[in-house]
């Protein structure tokens, strides 16, 4: 979709080069949602291409995602053979019902910060601990556990001229073992519910439930639950008031499937 309000396309070269943040600024990334639909309060898109972030690095720390980074090469990603969760990378990539060229466009970064509740990489550095660094308007920096960057649909921790720089996922969360599920009201559509589970060598076990909530919310246990303390903490940390509600599942649904699919990733991590 043309943006006709648009009066500027700025190409910083560096992070010096990024200008002060105004009112009707937007940082433009893959821009496959900014130029889906009008955006008439617009009048300068900040181009982050140009800043030429790497997309991924691996060291021995873990994985270091840019933000900038395409879905498609995320995907494409082979993940060390001893990060058992590594699976979990394709598995949320392919949540992302899209077409090739929005996979080849729509980046990591774009895909948390939009915080809609189906996001599927917000699932995946939730799951997996991510923290997230933040280039701050005022020229500093900060971190911030993926967990806590999304506040609900289209709402973030991101003040006015923050901006996401990379995520980085320590390597002891892709040695956990893993869990997923996901369902859709459809064959192709949007989640309606997508379920994360992990289980530390120790036996801690960890639910991250995501698209059936309208931000990601996380259930922590020493060990694996019965089937009956699970759906107690699952009740307990989501009233049926608290699930999300649109064209794409009724709470009710939703409620349902968030108990159903915890159980099969209960009783698959509990082998």
């Amino acid at each position: 979709m043309d943006l006709n309000t648009v009066e500027a396309v700025l190409r910083p070269a560096t992070r010096h080069d990024l200008q002060p943040f105004r009112p009707g600024d937007a940082w433009l990334a893959g821009g496959t949602w900014l130029l889906s639909e009008p955006q008439r309060h617009l009048r300068r898109l900040i181009d982050l291409s140009s800043l030429g972030w790497p997309a991924l690095e691996v060291g021995p720390d873990g994985l270091s995602i840019g933000a900038t980074c395409p879905v498609a090469t995320l995907e494409s990603f082979e993940p060390p053979a001893s990060w058992r969760a590594g699976s979990l990378i394709a598995a949320c990539c392919h949540a992302l019902w899209a077409s090739f060229k929005i996979w080849n466009t729509a980046t990591v970064g774009g895909n948390l910060c939009l915080a809609l509740p189906a996001a599927p990489l917000i699932s995946l550095a939730v799951a997996l601990d991510a923290s997230c660094l933040i280039w701050t308007s005022d020229g500093t920096e900060r971190r911030l556990p993926a967990l806590d960057l999304v506040l609900g649909p289209q709402r973030t921790a991101l003040a006015p001229g923050d901006l996401l720089r990379r995520i980085d996922i320590p390597a002891a969360a892709f040695r956990q073992r893993s869990a997923f599920r996901q369902m859709s009201l459809t064959p192709l559509g949007r989640s309606a519910a997508l379920l994360i589970g992990t289980r530390h060598d120790s036996g801690e076990f960890c639910l991250t439930v995501t698209a059936s909530t309208p931000r990601p919310l996380r259930l922590a246990f020493d060990q694996v639950p019965s089937a009956e303390a699970l759906r107690h903490g699952i009740d307990a940390t989501i009233p049926i008031a608290a699930y999300f509600d649109d064209v794409h599942g009724a709470p009710d649904w939703r409620q349902h499937l968030t108990r159903h699919l915890a159980e099969e990733i209960r009783a698959e991590l509990s082998a």
